[in-house]
Parts: C-alpha cells; sequence; structure tokens
C-alpha cells in the first residue's frame, strides 16, 4: 500500500477501507507522508467527496491521532458549542456566560480564524492576561468552580486535525463538507463533553453558501455525534450580514 495508491483510488472515486484511511492519517501524523501528496489526497475529496462511513472512520482516525479528555470530574452533563465560522462571529462570548449562569457547565474548547473567518481564541487573546493554555485540571476545576472554561486545542488532541487544518488552509480545501465536518467533530468529541451544539452558518460570509450546504453539514455532523454516541444538536444560521457592529480580532 503507498500514499500514491491511495490517491488514485480516491481520484477515481472509490470508496476507502478502513486501512487506507489508517495509512493515510498515521502517516501524515508521523511525517511519513509529505505535505504535497496529502494536499493531493485533500484535493481528491473535495472533488469526489466521501461516503458515510469513510467520514466516520476518518474522524475516528483523527480523534484517536491524539489525546481524548477526560471531563467525569465535571459535575452535570457537560456541553459544548461550536459554530462553523462567519464574519464578526462572537456568539460564544456571549452564549457561554448565559448557558453558565443556568448552572450547566460549558467546557468549551475553541479554534483560531480559518480562511476569512476570525477564530474565538484570536478574539480572546486580544484580551491581556486572559490565558487559553489551561491544563486538563485547571481546565476542569474552573468549569466546575464558574461552569465555564474556554481553552484553545491542547496540542495533544486530535494530533491530525491541527495538521490537517493547517494544510486546508493553505490549499484551497477549506471549505470542503466532508472534511469539514470530520474537523470539527473530532475536535468536539475528543474534548469530552457529553452534548454538542452547533451553529451551522450559511450565506455570503459563511463556508457554505447556501442553505441546502448547510442542512447537508449540519446532518452530517449530527450522524458522526450519533456514531460516537455523542448528543449532537444543530441549528442553521444566516450569515449574509457580520454578527454584530465589529469584525476582526
Amino acid at each position: 500500500m503507498t500514499m500514491v495508491e491511495i490517491i488514485e483510488l480516491k481520484k477515481n472515486n472509490h470508496v476507502l477501507t478502513k486501512e487506507q484511511i489508517h495509512f493515510v492519517i498515521d502517516g501524515y501524523c508521523n511525517n511519513k507522508i509529505p505535505d504535497y501528496q496529502m494536499s493531493a489526497f485533500l484535493m481528491t475529496i473535495c472533488f469526489n467527496g466521501l461516503s458515510k462511513q469513510e467520514i466516520f472512520l476518518l474522524t475516528d482516525e483523527m480523534i484517536n491521532s491524539g489525546k481524548i479528555m477526560d471531563l467525569s470530574k465535571i459535575k452535570g452533563i457537560k456541553v459544548d458549542k461550536h459554530s462553523t465560522g462567519g464574519v464578526g462571529d462572537k456568539t460564544t462570548l456571549v452564549v457561554g456566560p448565559l448557558v453558565a449562569a443556568c448552572n450547566v457547565p460549558v467546557a468549551k474548547m475553541s479554534g483560531r480564524g480559518l480562511g476569512h473567518t476570525g477564530g474565538t481564541l484570536d478574539k480572546l487573546e486580544a484580551i491581556p492576561g486572559f490565558d487559553i493554555h489551561l491544563d486538563e485540571s485547571d481546565f476542569i476545576k474552573q468549569v466546575n468552580e464558574i461552569q465555564l472554561a474556554i481553552i484553545g486545542q491542547s496540542k495533544e488532541l486530535a494530533l491530525a486535525d491541527q495538521k490537517i487544518y493547517a494544510l486546508r488552509d493553505v490549499t484551497a480545501t477549506v471549505d470542503c463538507m466532508p472534511l469539514i465536518a470530520s474537523s470539527i467533530m473530532s475536535k468536539k468529541i475528543a474534548s469530552g463533553s457529553d452534548a454538542i451544539l452547533l451553529d451551522v452558518k450559511y450565506g455570503n460570509g459563511a463556508f457554505m453558501k447556501n442553505i441546502d450546504e448547510a442542512e447537508k453539514l449540519a446532518q452530517t455532523m449530527i450522524e458522526i455525534g450519533k456514531y460516537f454516541n455523542k448528543d449532537t444538536r444543530a441549528i442553521i444560521s444566516n450569515m449574509d450580514q457580520p454578527l454584530g457592529n465589529t469584525i476582526g480580532n
């Protein structure tokens, strides 16, 4: 089995096996597969898509490429929220405290900007003294104390996603539905929450340009959550105009 053979298979729209997907993810994480071959593989996915089973297998490999957080020491049902990204998207900064005020623990792992979207972490880092790098014990302690903590993705968590995420940003493979779904859900599942709320955006300022694409992405991520026994729900929101009065970080 070689990476060239797998690229050829996906180029010709074959369904990949668990072993083949493991070969790709394990090889890329361990620097056995170069960026140029991984870029070609990602582009074949953009053109030909992935079956539901391939998406489940890809997500599973990405989850298990790193550490899986254990949040069992946090009391109650832990919830997480994720937005697919838009212009001026600052929903987490408002929704997180509101949910925590209802005594629901919010164990939130946020990301940086991707493509034209500004990430929650980039906004939080603009606040002097804000620490987005809490270790797992401090993260759990803070959620138990104030019902809310927001941190950046640990370098030990979903290692494959971190590498692929950076590569997608420079290879025009950001707006690929199977890659978006597996990226988001691998991080959300590895972060250990019990329930996940997805804000799937569509319109001029979103990766999904119309409501049909957004519904397809939302349904795919809900099915991934169900596959991994996570209570996953989605709302679909319009991103034809910026959220609020400001954009950027």
